[in-house]
């Protein structure tokens, strides 16, 4: 029997704030090519989770292996190196450059460009073709090109976050965070997106963790599975329909008061 390694093996998680336990204790993991999404009521622990994950935050306790390597205690690039790469619920965009220039940063292994080092690396042009190559294909993907060569500053919200996806993909990622990829997005176009992050992880076996406030709308997108927090905690985990139809995920957006939470 053949035994694969999942691209993300979260164990035992837990992260106080001095008296505050944001995340309890959690365990799960996700396989590559598999599109997970991470939901629940606001303030549950998502984000913290994602942040203990991409190593801006120390862990309390708990393992963390990314694609085989224990990543708990790593430095946020040294997690990138293993081939995580993540995106946060606010872009931080360079905004005095342009979309397709935004794009070009990312990519690993680059080097700065001189006549020596164009003279040592004959093949350091063909890169940097390909490298620009990759931006285009990527913004056709984003349905972004005809945007390529405006200043981030003249995006809109949900502009700012196709590009901010378009970043993390230029890393050539395995595995993928995405925290609220399509929030301020057009409904259609959002739906587009979704599509398009599971062609990704279809064809090229990344794996995607994605948080996603809106409970409705990513239950009726093609995941393999949810995962809902609650108070830190993992309250269930299981396929959409399973998930539809619990009274106690329902129940925990509702909160004590009866009325929805908001993200």
């Amino acid at each position: 029997m053949i035994t694969t390694m999942p691209a993300l093996r979260i164990s035992g998680l837990t992260k106080y704030f001095g008296g505050l336990r944001a995340v309890d204790q959690i365990s799960f993991q996700v396989e590559e090519g598999e599109l997970v999404g991470l939901i629940g009521p606001n303030g549950c622990g998502k984000t913290t989770t994602f942040n203990c994950i991409s190593g801006l935050l120390e862990v309390t306790s708990g393992s963390i292996e990314v694609l085989g390597k224990i990543a708990t205690g790593m430095r946020p690039d040294q997690i990138q190196g293993l081939g995580l790469t993540r995106t946060f619920q606010h872009t931080w965009l360079w905004r005095e450059m342009t979309v397709i220039e935004n794009l070009l940063v990312p990519p690993r292994n680059q080097f700065a460009p001189n006549i020596l080092s164009a003279l040592l690396r004959p093949g350091s042009r063909y890169k940097e073709n390909q490298r620009v190559i990759d931006a285009y294909s990527t913004l056709d993907l984003l349905e972004m090109s005809h945007m390529a060569h405006n200043l981030a500053s003249e995006l809109s919200g949900g502009q700012s976050k196709l590009v901010d996806i378009g970043r993390a993909l230029m890393s050539s990622p395995r595995f993928l965070l995405l925290d609220e990829p399509v929030a301020g997005v057009a409904g259609p176009l959002a739906e587009r997106i979704f599509q398009n992050l599971r062609t990704l992880t279809s064809d090229k076996g990344i794996g995607m963790l994605v948080i996603e406030h809106n409970m409705d709308f990513i239950l009726r997108r093609d995941v393999d599975r949810i995962i809902v927090m609650d108070r830190g905690r993992i309250l269930m985990e299981g396929a959409p329909d399973e998930i539809r139809q619990s009274r106690d995920v329902v129940e925990a957006y509702l909160g004590d008061t009866g009325q929805p939470q908001n993200e």
